[in-house]
């Protein structure tokens, strides 16, 4: 079964969905899934096609840098899209995570017919939005990484509601074994992308106040991003650089052993569907502060998992934090029922056999369908 794996980002680049979605690939290929994907080419350095753990790679310039007229841009597009579609002749083509470039496989689908899927990961930018609203209106299935984010795309397009559902996100435990949560010392860490939704200034400017209780306290932010250096002028406005560490950007392998370090994970974003982050945290038995956003209260259950604050809430943020530091019992508690939870709910098994189960759906429904229409048709008589 092939399957045209059409995703707004991909590997190398690395975030939550490009780490999903090149740990989803291979799995499911062990089951006889053959991929090809098609994503933007994000920087011009990349070649337009090559192989990833032997999965092609195609990479398309959804954006019109180089050609004068945008109708001679749009036509060389969408020849290269049907061409590919043509030769590779998915059972299935998959769009994970929408975004500009959808357009030229909206203006290809009738070139080339097969049932497409619709993974709804994150937040789309408004200007798009028409574009996201005739791609979930075309879907044969829409699947949300959250409630939260199949909520939006319900709202969007109302009628998807009968051909939704929700997928979460999984997560594989690593084989590290979880340490101590460290409270002489607090290590409250941060982690992801340095930018404006996930609220990393939040956490600042609760840590103001933390540091002032427990001297000792430390901040950790790990990533990068276009708001560093605002975070980190900050920092030093704020007079606690002294007890705010940097690191830049982590590569996926090394998060498990940061997050064994940390006493717990704070998470103030703005918006997030379904952060893989959090997850993580799970994983190595942290409680997680996080905000009620997006997906975050699917994740950490209050008072079970980690704790929850409301957006925008720097106060709040600085009292839960200061709560798991003075009630060690509670914190470590928190984090071992975070590890069970994800172990379960959100296993890494439970998502690959989701996919694998709305494949074979999906392509099975496409195939009936094809079959009755020969049918009918062998049934009309020849009239010439």
């Amino acid at each position: 079964m092939r399957i045209l794996f059409w995703s707004s980002t991909f590997w190398p680049n690395v975030g939550g969905v490009e780490v999903l979605a090149a740990r989803l690939l291979p799995a499911l290929r062990t089951r006889g899934y053959e991929f090809t994907v098609v994503t933007p080419k994000s920087h011009s350095a990349l070649p337009d096609q090559e192989k990833y753990q032997g999965i092609p790679i195609h990479r398309f310039s959804f954006r019109n840098d180089s050609t004068p007229s945008i109708i001679d841009y749009v036509i060389e597009m969408r020849e290269k899209v049907v061409k590919l579609k043509h030769t590779f002749d998915p059972d299935l083509i998959h769009i994970n995570a929408v975004g500009r470039g959808d357009f030229f496989h909206l203006v290809t689908n009738t070139g080339y017919k097969a049932p497409f899927l619709v993974t709804l990961h994150g937040q789309w930018e408004k200007r798009i939005e028409p574009i996201v609203e005739h791609t979930l209106r075309n879907a044969d299935w829409v699947a949300g990484c959250s409630a939260a984010i199949i909520e939006r795309g319900r709202q969007l397009v109302p009628e998807i509601v009968s051909h939704s559902s929700v997928i979460h996100n999984g997560f594989e435990l690593p084989p590290l074994t979880p340490q101590p949560l460290p409270f002489d010392a607090p290590r409250i860490l941060c982690l992801g992308r340095l930018a404006q939704q996930k609220g990393f200034d939040l956490a600042l400017g609760a840590f103001r106040s933390i540091i002032m209780r427990f001297p000792r306290a430390r901040l950790i932010i790990a990533g990068n991003g276009p708001a560093r250096t605002e975070l980190e002028k900050q920092a030093a406005q704020e007079k606690i650089s002294h007890a705010v560490e940097f690191i830049g950007w982590v590569a996926p392998e090394g998060v498990p052993a940061l997050i064994n370090d940390a006493t717990m994970v704070l998470m103030p974003s703005r918006e997030d569907s379904f952060p893989l982050v959090a997850l993580e945290a799970a994983g190595m038995a942290r409680p997680v502060v996080a905000t009620r956003v997006g997906g975050l209260p699917e994740i950490v259950l209050h008072k079970q998992t980690g704790l929850l604050v409301d957006k925008e809430d720097r106060e709040g943020l600085a009292q839960a934090v200061s709560f798991l530091i003075d009630n060690p019992a509670a914190a470590v508690q928190m984090g071992n029922a975070a590890r069970r939870r994800v172990e379960t709910a959100f296993s890494w098994e439970r998502h690959v056999d989701a996919y694998d189960a709305l494949y074979r759906q999906l392509i099975k429904q496409t195939s009936l369908s094809k079959e009755k229409d020969r049918r009918s048709a062998e049934k009309v008589p020849d009239l010439l």
